[in-house]
């Protein structure tokens, strides 16, 4: 009985082991015989290329629907796929064609306004270039993608219906439009012109271009100007910048350049165009025109050298110390101590109108009607201030106005090492405001190097900057307007400053330190010190700007204990009124290298830590508003104290018994 039971039971664990595989193995089989492609249902017509139709596909399948049917197939690159102008036609296909995937959700669906462009457009799978031919779903393929990335070497999407280079275009039949252009070396110039660049044709010039302008047009033209007569898969800009990158890349010296070009020129043909030696090719390339310049700085930020006198000097003329670091037995050049980056202003600002669509929108401020609401600068009192401070200047509205903003970082991310490094940016006003604040349109004007914060000797790296802008407003520069046609002197002007309270000190002069860091208040300041903490407080200063009879004035137990404010705010002070003062004042001298230098009757009299460089333009002292705080700045700072202190974060929350008892 036993021994029949033991059987049974054996018996009954082989039939479910059995079941189990044949469960298993069905859909397997099954699976296996659905085709690993769209069945491409060869009756149907074949209408077209996927990539070509268009961006609106909803209309396009309309259209091809009633020429030719409710099903119809597109090529995408080698493979064929069936389109369904409507839902009930692609659910037929499924059920017919792929009954595994017809119980799943149809993955895209293509919804229009009107109902009768209501459409499903069904991709079974998409192919991975890497020739696996495991098929799969959209989805399936995105987690894929975001797991191990795409392929690096899959540049011309030739498996997509893209064709295989742009080089197999008519190279004379294309626009030269930042919009249109499929050849990288076009795209290339076009990226150092600046965003939405177009040029019209000879054909529209009413005015010859200037030197400059020309210059740039000429390289735009070589980047389509084939290489030799006939020549396809090569221009003469494509040439010589692949050229220069191999030389850059594996360090060839100028000579083995040169004589690699002249083994190259001697084997094609006798009419190609491509440059002589190392120098033509750089003088070709160097058109692009926003290079930069490398300004030698003295280690204790003394001085620059810069300018035909100090360029000469080996040593610092204030200090004394080296300006190249000494020199190793392997070292053969003299390298500086410490490099400042200066890009050139204004060819930045020529190419703004360089543009035909760019240089349209420099006039936008001039041509807009105000309806009383601020939305941009120009309705703004200090602009219609400088306007009527300069009538010579508004008159032209293709004048540049100009903001700068500067604030230190650290190059190495959240590191310790307190490396710091300022940038400092320029934007030109002249856009809208959906323009002019776009990354694209704020040019970098001037790398400060670390690894220290220059702090007061901030001036001494700002020199070439407004040495530039001094020259901008002074004499201007002949520029190319593209939308006009002509030739104008273009002038520009620095309306203001952006930045934090301690660049804020950097940048105006004023120190942000000490009792009287309130530039407002100046030496009228109320604040005070409190005794346990030992911080500066200007707590209940605010007062004194309410109206005179504005009940808070006298309440004596809300803000500061048993005292009222009877007192009138402080004169704001003109510009001028501020120059006068500072001429009073001595200068100091830059530099790390004695110490730090006070001007007399700093933080008594005064919180003057230097005369800003800023002075040195003809209208700075005119200007309404010199320097701006950066809103960004002082919400994150408000929002941290209270945070931390809500939160009672250890060692900074402002909760702490000194805290309280200063209370």
């Amino acid at each position: 009985m036993a021994l029949t039971f033991v059987f049974l039971e054996t018996n009954f664990i082989i039939a479910v082991l059995v079941l189990t595989a044949i469960l298993y193995l069905i859909p397997k089989h099954r699976a296996s015989k659905v085709l690993p492609l769209p069945p491409g249902p060869y009756p149907w017509p074949q209408v077209g290329n996927l990539p070509h139709i268009g961006n609106k596909l909803h209309v396009v399948l309309t259209q091809l629907a009633q020429a030719y049917g409710p099903l119809m197939t597109l090529r995408l690159g080698s493979q064929l796929l069936v389109v369904g102008s409507s839902s009930a036609a692609a659910m037929e296909i499924l059920k017919t064609h792929d009954r595994i995937l017809s119980g799943r959700h149809v993955p895209y669906v293509l919804y229009a306004k009107p109902p009768e462009l209501n459409h499903v457009s069904i991709g079974w799978t998409y192919e991975c270039i890497c020739k696996n031919k495991k098929w799969k779903l959209r989805d399936e393929v995105a987690i894929d993608l975001y797991k191990k990335g795409f392929v690096k070497t899959y540049k011309w999407w030739t498996l997509h219906g893209e064709a295989e280079a742009w080089l197999g275009e008519s190279s004379n039949n294309r626009d030269v439009d930042v919009g249109n252009s499929s050849n990288p070396y076009v795209d290339m110039v076009l990226d150092a012109a600046g965003p939405d660049f177009n040029w019209d044709d000879e054909s529209r010039i009413r005015e010859e271009p200037n030197c400059d302008a020309q210059n740039f047009y000429d390289l735009l033209k070589n980047a389509d100007e084939p290489l030799w007569e006939g020549c396809d898969w090569h221009s003469r800009l494509s040439a010589v910048t692949q050229l220069l990158n191999c030389k850059s890349e594996f360090n060839m010296s100028e000579s083995l350049y040169d004589r690699l070009i002249s083994i190259i020129k001697g084997m094609l043909p006798k009419d190609e165009k491509l440059p002589e030696n190392f120098y033509r090719s750089k003088q070709m390339v160097k058109k692009l025109g926003l290079g930069y310049e490398k300004i030698h700085v003295c280690p204790n930020d003394c001085m620059l050298y810069y300018g035909e006198e100090d360029k000469k000097l080996r040593e610092c003329r204030i200090c004394g110390h080296s300006r190249y670091q000494p020199k190793t037995r392997s070292s053969k050049i003299d390298v500086p101590y410490k490099i400042l980056r200066h890009f050139p202003l204004a060819p930045r600002l020529q190419r703004l109108f360089m543009s035909k669509n760019t240089a349209q929108h420099m006039t936008w401020h001039d041509q807009r009607r105000a309806n009383g609401i601020m939305i941009h600068p120009s309705d703004g009192e200090a602009w219609k201030h400088f306007d009527d401070n300069y009538p010579s200047f508004s008159d032209e509205p293709r004048n540049i106005r100009l903001g700068l903003a500067t604030d230190g970082f650290c190059p190495f991310g959240h590191s310790s090492n307190g490396h710091s490094i300022w940038p400092v940016f320029v934007t030109p006003y002249n856009l809208p405001p959906n323009m002019c604040m776009k990354e694209q349109y704020l040019f970098l004007t001037l790398v400060i190097p670390g690894p220290k914060s220059p702090k007061q000797n901030l001036d001494i790296y700002l020199r070439p900057l407004i040495d530039d802008l001094k020259k901008l407003w002074n004499v201007g520069v002949n520029t190319y307007n593209a939308y006009r046609g002509e030739n104008f002197i273009m002038r520009a002007a620095l309306m203001w400053t952006i930045s934090d309270f301690p660049a804020y000190g950097m940048l105006s002069g004023w120190s942000t330190h000490g009792n009287l860091a309130c530039p407002y208040c100046m030496e009228q300041t109320k604040s005070f010190r409190l005794p346990h903490s030992h911080k500066q407080c200007w707590f209940d200063c605010h007062r004194q700007f309410l109206p005179i009879d504005h009940p808070f004035r006298k309440q004596k137990d809300k803000l500061k204990k048993n005292t009222t404010e009877k007192a009138l705010p402080p004169p704001r002070l003109s510009g001028e009124e501020v120059w006068d003062r500072l001429r009073r004042l001595n200068q100091i001298t830059f530099g790390n290298a004695f110490g730090k230098k006070i001007i007399s009757g700093f933080g008594k009299q005064h919180n003057w830590a230097k005369i800003s460089i800023f002075w040195e333009l003809p209208y700075w002292s005119t200007n309404l508003i010199r320097h701006n705080l950066d809103v960004m700045h002082i919400e994150k700072n408000v929002f941290d104290n209270v945070f931390n202190t809500v939160m009672n974060m250890k060692g900074k929350t402002k909760d702490n018994p000194n805290g309280r008892m200063d209370l």
